[in-house]
């Protein structure tokens, strides 16, 4: 089977739309099928066969995501109608489509291909967030584009939901995959760890991007708990702002790769704080590595917290909320133990390779609807 993934975003180790696009190819070609990618120039330039990139990599013209420059957002143009001609896929895949991928959308029509369109970003609440308004106009396109889709993949039952409440047709459930060799509880490094205690008994974490949309400042009450040293581990346009407000807070910057498993591996607890995520893939590689989890009771983490068993579910945008739950795992070993035992249970077994042989699935049933159509 011959498939383009277009991906509106790039690099794939900041952005998590664009790596589940390369984790997608990299299975395709694990199965035997033939991937090209497409993907925003600027940054890193992916070579065929990295570990980046296990396919070939068509570059398009693009520009850095406002106010946080280290994303670059793809720019519509010729090459992506040459690359779709030069591979001449069975299928097209869309990862987030929005602009390009909204062309890539109506290219695929015109070439009568299939398009499979996978929803990741909650743009309307993003529109919200950032421009105070714009929901609605965000939901039109979303639906325009998702709705010329044979099949729009969304990545938990919150965002199933949400997209079916707004009228997208065809929606079905695909999540996303977690490294769980990579992200392992025997990654747990003592020496690490002591030097992020700084003598204090817990180590709370925060792994994601620094930006309004992921409410990092409700952790002010959490990192003020006695004997709790918290500390933040990403970038983005918030981060000097939050620096600022949190003084108690050690903040690491961006980490990547086998540095970025062992912290998740040496906390004790994971606190994400964000109100609107539509899977929440750091919760799921912090669950991979064997710790316990705190999480808004919203969106993915929904489907990724089994509450009191793996974690705990707290009120959305409530401070206290989380630095209570923090405090109940703070104050037993045994419950954390549990917690983080039974959280590795739960995603063990939801490699990438599992949720590629799903997505495999997912396309054989939109080409048998083509092919049955067609007859």
């Amino acid at each position: 089977m011959r498939v383009v993934l277009v991906t509106e975003s790039f690099p794939p180790d900041v952005n998590g739309v664009s790596h589940c696009a390369l984790e997608t190819a990299r299975h395709l070609v694990r199965r035997g099928h033939d991937p090209l990618v497409i993907a925003p120039l600027g940054g890193p330039s992916p070579a065929a066969g990295t570990h980046e990139s296990p396919c070939p990599v068509v570059r398009v013209p693009s520009m850095p995501l406002p106010g946080y420059p280290q994303v670059r957002i793809a720019l519509p143009g010729r090459r992506l109608s040459a690359a779709l001609d030069g591979h001449r896929p069975d299928l097209v895949h869309l990862a987030s489509p929005f602009v390009l991928g909204a062309r890539g959308m109506a290219a695929a029509a015109r070439r009568q291909v299939p398009a499979v369109a996978v929803y990741q970003t909650d743009l309307g609440r993003y529109a919200r967030t950032y421009l105070g308004g714009g929901a609605a106009t965000a939901w039109r396109r979303i639906r325009a584009v998702h709705g010329a889709a044979d099949r729009t993949l969304a990545p938990s039952s919150a965002a199933l939901l949400d997209l079916t409440e707004h009228g997208v047709p065809r929606v079905h459930l695909w999540p996303r995959g977690v490294d769980s060799e990579r992200f392992h509880p025997g990654r747990r490094d003592a020496v690490l760890r002591s030097s992020l205690t700084a003598g204090r008994e817990l180590l709370v974490g925060y792994v994601g991007r620094l930006a309004p949309e992921k409410d990092v400042g409700l952790l002010a009450e959490t990192s003020r708990l006695p004997g709790v040293r918290t500390v933040v581990i990403g970038e983005g346009p918030s981060a000097a702002g939050l620096r600022t407000a949190l003084p108690g807070v050690r903040f690491l910057g961006r980490r990547t790769g086998d540095e970025l498993a062992r912290l998740y591996a040496s906390l004790d607890v994971f606190v994400h704080t964000g109100p609107y995520e539509t899977f929440c893939q750091t919760v799921q590689e912090a669950m991979a590595s064997g710790v316990p989890v705190v999480a808004p009771r919203a969106g993915g983490p929904l489907d990724l917290v089994d509450h009191d068993r793996t974690g705990l579910l707290v009120t959305p945008g409530d401070g206290g909320a989380f630095r209570d739950a923090v405090r109940l795992l703070a104050g037993s070993a045994e419950l954390r133990v549990r917690y983080g035992a039974a959280a590795r249970r739960a995603v063990e077994g939801r490699t990438w390779a599992a949720v590629g042989d799903q997505l495999l699935g997912h396309y054989e049933a939109v080409l048998s609807d083509r092919t049955a159509v067609a007859a």
